[in-house]
């Protein structure tokens, strides 16, 4: 099946020196030994540590390896549709810099993308966590935060954020733009794509080994709350346009 898969590995990443080697090593070794016809992007979010360093001597080794550099740090989000906008290849998977998800699960996601001739599907898989890995606090605010992104905005995902995300780059291109540039890229992304075919599966959690996460940051939820209150009401006037009969792609006739 992997004859005929092109993937566009695109790995976020923010102070993570002493992760993104091991990532990407791994991410390497697992598509060379399937054949799979890959790049790996790597969108270097304004850290402040040696990651552009590290990166840049990757790709200057392996071609497949590209570096998307910000000078300063814009956020998950920002990060996410940086890599997502530049991908060459006709599938896109999302896999976070910091060494917490095993890609060895593709094993399960890439048959759900074939069908019984081996031919691609339009398909999307989501990962979710069986087990989170981190301490409590984080996992009480991610569950905190999922309890509430259900409620507002009616998303029904197991695992909203988990950074393990399978699509076709075509239904990326389809939903575009996607706004958001913080935490709540992944919420509005499965919001957009809800009428496409979607397949959950889980996925193994690891302990974080080096460096600390930021999603706990006070700015990153206040961010996430004002982008949440901005997507909310971009849906309901979605929703007023397309019932309103005097108005054409939100533009209203002049008689």
């Amino acid at each position: 099946m992997s004859d005929f898969l092109s993937l566009s590995v695109v790995l976020p990443a923010y102070n993570e020196a002493e992760n993104i080697g091991r990532v990407i090593a791994n991410v390497v070794d697992y598509l060379g030994d399937h054949g799979i016809c890959y790049e790996i992007i790597v969108v270097n979010d304004g850290s402040t540590d040696k990651t552009q360093a590290i990166v840049t001597e990757l790709a200057i080794a392996n071609s497949c390896i590209r570096l998307i550099n910000h000078p300063q740090n814009l956020g998950y989000g920002s990060a996410l549709r940086s890599g997502f906008d530049q991908a060459l290849h006709e599938y896109i998977f999302l896999t976070d810099g910091d060494g917490q998800f095993e890609i060895n699960d593709l094993d399960h996601f890439l048959p759900c993308i074939h069908n019984a001739q081996g031919s691609l599907l339009s398909k999307i898989v989501i990962g979710y966590r069986v087990k989170r890995a981190d301490m409590f606090l984080r996992s009480l605010n991610a569950w905190l935060y999922h309890i509430f992104i259900q409620w507002v905005l009616g998303i029904k995902a197991r695992d909203i954020d988990c950074a393990f995300k399978l699509f076709p780059k075509s239904i990326y291109q389809s939903i575009k733009p996607i706004k958001s540039n913080g935490a709540l890229f992944s919420a509005e992304f499965l919001l957009k794509t809800k009428e496409f075919s979607t397949v959950e599966l889980p996925v193994k959690h690891l302990p974080r080994k080096f460096g600390s996460a930021t999603g706990a940051n006070l700015s990153v939820i206040l961010r996430m709350f004002w982008e949440c209150w901005k997507l909310k009401k971009d849906c309901q006037n979605d929703r007023q346009i397309q019932l309103n009969p005097n108005t054409l792609s939100g533009i209203n006739h002049i008689r």
